[in-house]
């Protein structure tokens, strides 16, 4: 994501199943939608380094922490870290491939990607992809993983299954620097472009850059999450707004406002509900009220720095990393993150509450 912006300023890197599944119409949602959200917990982790993607694997109940040289995995009930990956330098964000009992790390400084057992922890290897990966995401349709570089502005396509651990395939140039990617597992993967504010529709059968489609009413992307069953894609946006477009034509249906410095979103199949994280503390929640009609119905306030997000749709719950910060010092665009204060924050869904707008 974007390492240029201050701590306080979007799989989402939400859970995966989350992008590619989802059921009813988000118009008329599950009655979960009554009730509204609220931080249950925080889970102190500590550790150093900053932080960047979190991502949720709802089988498990891991989470899995980007914090910039070592990735650490956490168990999401108790916040006991269970392994911590040494050597991912410069890591953004973890892809897990369940079939194939492997995760794999995308290393911005590394150029690299690093796989791990998915059981074990154990580190099985790296392989190198392009300049500064950024975002990763494994695509259940064809069965490849993808990094999204940054500096050399392109896309890896890697075999997850080669042996010993992954092989590049394929190499797609998109043009601008990418950010964060959905995929819908049948045929198309979409990325944010941050300087051009567009998307990028692939195609995973030919492999190539489709479509690109400016973003009406959005400046500088970065969180991106799909509703893959309605084809909408919900846009985290510098300029203050979720943007929400159709997957289809590229046309930007709706902008709902949103908190300073987003840097994630999600989307929950369950509750027919979207969510921007962040940097000034607060949780977007936002649903389609009425056909093509978008809002936010519930602002949730979380912690400064929260502003990428996990989410698990199996139980309705977003965990957002952030940390105490020190004071900025002359010289520095963003202040350090405290020694061993990092944290997740726990937003649950109640569905008997009333929700607050």
């Amino acid at each position: 994501m974007r390492t240029h912006r201050a701590i306080a300023s979007c799989l989402a890197a939400g859970c995966l199943a989350a992008s590619i599944s989802g059921q009813g119409s988000a118009a008329a949602a599950p009655a979960a939608n009554a009730g509204g959200y609220s931080v249950a917990k925080t889970l102190p982790i500590g550790g150093e380094g900053r932080w960047d993607y979190i991502l949720c694997d709802p089988q498990s109940k891991l989470l899995y922490v980007s914090r910039q040289t070592h990735t650490q995995i956490v168990e999401a009930d108790s916040g006991k870290v269970v392994a911590d990956l040494k050597d991912t330098p410069g890591v953004h964000g973890v892809a897990l491939v369940p079939e194939l009992n492997r995760g794999f790390t995308s290393n911005g400084k590394g150029n690299s990607v690093t796989i791990f057992d998915l059981k074990t922890h154990a580190v099985l290897g790296t392989t190198p992809v392009g300049e500064n990966p950024d975002a990763i995401l494994y695509d259940p349709g064809s069965k490849k993983l993808f990094t999204f570089n940054g500096k050399s502005q392109d896309a890896t396509v890697l075999d997850p299954a080669a042996d010993p651990g992954a092989k590049a395939v394929a190499t797609i140039p998109l043009g601008d620097k990418p950010e964060f990617a959905a995929s819908d597992g049948h045929g198309h993967v979409y990325v944010n472009l941050e300087g051009k504010a567009s998307v990028v529709e692939i195609d995973t059968k030919a492999m190539k850059a489709a479509n690109v489609w400016k973003i009406k009413g959005g400046e500088g992307p970065s969180g991106m999450a799909l509703d893959a069953a309605h084809h909408r894609l919900f846009l985290g946006c510098d300029n203050e707004v979720m943007a929400v477009m159709d997957a289809h034509t590229g046309k930007t249906i709706a902008t709902v406002p949103i908190g300073k410095g987003v840097d994630a979103c999600g989307f929950d199949p369950g509750t027919g509900e979207a969510f921007a994280s962040c940097g000034d503390g607060t949780l977007t929640v936002a649903r389609e009220t009425s056909p093509g009609k978008f809002e936010a119905v519930q602002t949730v306030k979380t912690k400064p720095g929260a502003r990428t997000m996990a989410l698990d749709p199996t139980t309705h719950t977003v965990y957002l990393p952030t940390s105490e910060m020190e004071e900025l010092k002359p010289g520095e665009k963003r202040p350090a993150p405290k020694a061993g204060t990092f944290m997740i924050v726990v937003v649950k869904h109640h569905p008997t509450a009333a929700a607050a707008r």
